[in-house]
């Protein structure tokens, strides 16, 4: 099972939601690939709806039992993933859970080589 990683919490709701709608679109693509995803942002984003935090120390919890699940994390590579805390968050657990960490930029699915499953640009 793929972990699909990627940034969500920003203070700005519009931001939240094209983080949203990225992650379930590459959830898609990975699922459509024939891959096992799950993603924390697509799982909890219409969740957060209801008044649940979408900030890490709330979710972390939740974060490491799915960690503690998948074959590997992969982390989806768009505007804030390198200044996510959670982000950086579910690399450190998983990396000591010793499962692979692969990055993923965003766009259409081509290969997997070398620890970063390859990718074309996004198209509308």
């Amino acid at each position: 099972m793929i972990y699909l990683a990627s940034p969500y919490s920003h203070p700005d709701a519009i931001v939240r939601e094209r983080r949203f709608r990225a992650a379930g679109g590459m959830a898609a693509r990975l699922i459509r690939a024939g891959e096992v995803v799950f993603s924390p942002v697509a799982h909890g984003h219409v969740i957060s709806l209801y008044g649940v935090p979408t900030d890490w120390s709330f979710w972390e919890a939740h974060a490491r039992r799915f960690l503690e699940q998948c074959d590997q994390v992969v982390v989806l590579s768009i505007d804030g993933w390198r200044e996510s805390v959670g982000v950086a968050a579910e690399i450190e657990i998983v990396k000591e859970l010793n499962k692979p960490v692969r990055y993923l930029d965003s766009g259409a699915l081509t290969h997997v080589s070398e620890g970063r499953i390859g990718v074309n640009k996004w198209t509308s």
